[in-house]
């Protein structure tokens, strides 16, 4: 899987779950590892969890916690799995001002992993686009 790397430092933000680079390392398999903890990004179309259609929640992949009900995605074209709505409390957003623009970056709220971005071109009802990573994530069926 190719993946791409932004070469800027981690928000200076402290979170609930913190660990060391070496535990996180050693807990995240390499791709997953190279996304939520070094801000990369995995090629467009890879994620198996674009075809996830199932109800269900999707969690951070580095600790568990809640951030998109599957009944918010959408197919945006990108090769992402995109959602138009994070679970309350789930995520939070910086500035990312990487690659010569201005994007708003989204993180996990629990731990500080980097999931993706967050773009005003998606479907209502409330026009965002949460573009992801799919290997930031993992897939809880409902029930």
């Amino acid at each position: 899987m190719a993946l791409f790397k932004r070469d800027v430092a981690p928000p200076a933000e402290s979170f609930p779950v913190e660990k060391p680079e070496a535990e996180w390392r050693a807990q995240l398999p390499p791709a997953a590892f190279h996304v939520l903890r070094g801000h990369g990004t995995e090629r467009a179309g890879t994620s198996p969890l674009n075809a996830e259609k199932r109800a269900g929640t999707y969690l951070c992949a580095g600790c568990g916690q809640k951030l998109f009900d599957a009944a918010t995605k959408f197919e945006s074209g990108t090769g992402w799995p995109s959602f138009w709505e994070p679970l309350a409390g789930g995520v939070g957003t910086t500035t990312d001002r990487s690659f010569f623009m201005v994007r708003t970056e989204v993180h996990c709220a629990n731990c500080g992993g980097h999931l993706g971005h967050v773009f005003p071109d998606g479907p209502p009802p409330t026009g965002q686009r949460y573009c992801m990573n799919g290997v930031a994530m993992r897939f809880e069926p409902a029930g």
